[in-house]
């Protein structure tokens, strides 16, 4: 039973979804598309100077909702192309001239309305179709079951190419409807992938705006990158001067009075060697923790997994660790992404309240993906000076991403991504 739920229940989850958006997407689309329309031409009016922002961010809002379904329903990644508005941008008409021009001079904005267009014609036909592989062998069920007898007025009810007017052939559309239901079984998730594939050339952005935003964000990144350099670089002088430095001084100090009381009160020097011996061990300690602090030696040794469960046998809270790697990333990428795992693995047992951590870290079509995840109290925000930013900042370095899924309650999941390529 259990087989046969898991064999029918994604296509038959895939031709409900596309029977959604086959409705509620025709629907909405089309209202849209005419009321952009009208906005846009009652702009010399006046009156399409306060409704084109509404209608056309509604459009957006409409846009981005079947890019989420797109990425949930079938995996199809579709990124978003929008310009952003200016921080100072002011208020009132002169306001709402500035963002109608401004949301009509990005090229995002009229690709959107294209798309409306795809959206009301072939979209919902791609869409209805994995919905109609499925639900029309139901009526072959129906008219084999007899109920041919109340469609029959003197001339045969026809089910695809089969005439029905008998019981044999209500036999007949039955069988032709198990192999409708067949192909649908097939079909449906693809035919629904093919649906979101369709859109993504309109929604996704121009090669043009791709390059644009990727030299944008390096150029971002290669300014954080710099700034965490100069903060990591501040921190190891800070520590080295307050610690190790601050306990050799101290040692050395220690070694001189002992040399001048060796002679005089042998025992005193004897205590202080005593403390002059725990004083080099702290600093020799401290000192570890630095170089590991810096570049962990199991990180250079043994690789990002052997480190991350050396890492998680140190949290004060039961971390289960899961590795699927079957090679090694660069350097620089296995130390971006341990250090990324640390902050989340802190912020986890700082911060979530939870007993338990799952970390999961494996590798597949060229990104090496890592969650971490607790059973705390959920909450997790990105946010300026958080933890999470600065995540977000390190793996943006090396053109990674960031996604967290912290609801009200837990659980929460942080989930890295970091294109690279294993040897």
């Amino acid at each position: 039973m259990n087989a046969l739920a898991t064999r029918i229940g994604p296509p038959m989850l895939a031709a409900g979804r596309g029977l959604v958006l086959s409705v509620y997407g025709l629907a909405v689309s089309i209202v849209l598309f005419v009321l952009a329309v009208l906005s846009i031409a009652f702009i010399l009016l006046g009156i399409g100077v306060f409704t084109t922002p509404l209608v056309l961010e509604g459009v957006r809002r409409h846009a981005n909702q079947r890019r989420l379904w797109a990425a949930d329903w079938s995996g199809v990644r579709i990124p978003v192309p929008y310009r952003p508005f200016p921080r100072d941008l002011r208020g009132g008409v002169t306001g709402q001239v500035e963002r109608t021009t401004l949301l009509l001079k990005d090229p995002a904005t009229w690709r959107d309305l294209q798309w409306l267009l795809v959206d009301m014609t072939v979209g919902p036909v791609v869409a209805i179709l994995a919905a109609a592989l499925m639900i029309y062998p139901v009526e072959g069920l129906v008219l084999a079951a007899g109920l041919w007898r109340v469609f029959r007025d003197g001339s045969p009810y026809w089910y695809g190419f089969v005439p029905v007017d008998s019981q044999a052939t209500g036999l007949a559309a039955l069988a032709l409807g198990a192999v409708i239901f067949a192909v649908g079984l097939k079909a449906a998730a693809p035919l629904l992938r093919l649906h979101f594939v369709i859109a993504r050339p309109l929604l996704a952005p121009t090669p043009e705006q791709t390059l644009a935003q990727r030299v944008d964000r390096l150029t971002e990144t290669r300014h954080e990158a710099v700034d965490t350099a100069a903060s990591e670089l501040r921190r190891i002088e800070r520590d080295l001067h307050d610690g190790a430095q601050a306990r050799l001084v101290a040692m050395g100090m220690n070694l001189g009075t002992i040399e001048a009381l060796i002679e005089k009160d042998p025992a005193q020097a004897k205590k202080l060697l005593a403390m002059a011996r725990e004083s080099s061990a702290e600093a020799l300690t401290e000192l570890r923790d630095l170089v590991r602090g810096i570049h962990p030696p199991v990180l250079a040794e043994r690789g990002l997994g052997d480190a991350v469960k050396a890492l998680a046998l140190r949290l004060p809270v039961a971390t289960e660790v899961t590795v699927e790697l079957p090679g090694r990333a660069e350097a620089s990428v296995e130390s971006a992404a341990y250090f990324a795992v640390s902050e989340a693995l802190t912020n986890a047992v700082k911060h979530a309240g939870g007993d338990r951590i799952w970390v999961d870290l494996h590798h597949g079509e060229g990104m090496l993906r890592i969650s971490v995840t607790d059973n705390g109290g959920g909450g997790a925000r990105i946010g300026s000076g958080s933890g999470l930013s600065g995540i977000e900042r390190r793996l943006g370095t090396f053109d990674g991403v960031l996604a967290v899924s912290s609801p009200a309650g837990g659980p929460t999941m942080v989930t890295m991504e970091l294109p690279c390529v294993l040897s």
